[in-house]
């Protein structure tokens, strides 16, 4: 498939976890003009903890790398995991390849969207953030269970993926209501700043949807659900589902 942008986030590299090997069929799959890496690509929390770089993590790496040397536009925008490399923001590696906070996105129709990881909107994330890396550590036990009950599904049968972290953040109270309050926030300042929608990422959770003609465009990860957020050449946005997607017979 061939469009005009794609955007991902929160990829990982660097932790047992990260679907990397995933993230490169879909780049081979897909051809495009501009790719928005949207916060969290590199991990540097895990590189103060357990650090696990598999050859599929430079494979990556290697494949944005040569895609900018063809002459793909591609812009790292960096999140709370990888601030490591805000000290030196903004900063541009050769003629396709720029390193940024926040970008501007303009459409095929015109259209203006704030692209953002989205922890500068999240409260936890700026202000406590000895709460955030136990709440990562907390995020990492319950991915350790999403792997032990898989296992044990398959071994029962049951081959679909089922994942206790999301079941977690679909319905624990106080989950939903962060996830709400932090949608919530970053459409009122996207409308605030005159944008017409916003891309970010963050916090694991694929969707699109609008409030108040602003839309709202979560790319999702790569740790679980394999998601991107892209505009095709005719400027309609589609939300990717590689994981299933890529698992169809």
């Amino acid at each position: 498939m061939n469009y005009k942008a794609i955007f991902i986030s929160d990829v990982h590299l660097g932790t047992r976890f990260s679907k990397a090997s995933l993230l490169l069929d879909f780049l081979k799959a897909h051809d495009y003009e501009e790719l928005y890496l949207v916060g969290d690509i590199i991990d540097g929390w895990a590189m103060r903890r357990k650090f696990a770089w598999h050859q599929s993590h430079s494979d990556v790496i290697q494949k944005i790398l040569k895609a900018a040397r063809k002459g793909k536009k591609v812009y790292f925008i960096t999140g709370n995991h990888d601030e490591f490399l805000r000290p030196f923001m903004p900063l541009l590696l050769g003629d396709n390849l720029e390193i940024l906070d926040n970008a501007t996105y303009t459409t095929q129709k015109g259209k203006r969207y704030l692209v953002t990881h989205g922890d500068f909107f999240d409260s936890i994330t700026m202000t406590q953030k000895w709460l955030a890396h136990l709440g990562d550590k907390g995020y990492d036990l319950l991915l350790h269970l999403n792997q032990a009950l898989n296992f044990i599904r398959r071994r029962v049968g049951i081959k679909r993926y089922w994942s206790l972290s999301k079941y977690v953040k679909d319905n624990i109270k106080r989950s939903v209501s962060f996830i709400t309050d932090f949608e919530g926030v970053l459409i009122d300042h996207a409308k605030r700043k005159g944008f017409d929608g916003v891309i970010c990422g963050h916090i694991h959770k694929a969707t699109m949807y609008s409030i108040d003609t602003v839309e709202y465009y979560n790319c999702g990860d790569w740790v679980e659900s394999c998601t991107a957020i892209a505009e095709t050449h005719d400027g309609e946005f589609v939300l990717i589902d590689w994981l299933h997607a890529s698992h169809k017979d």
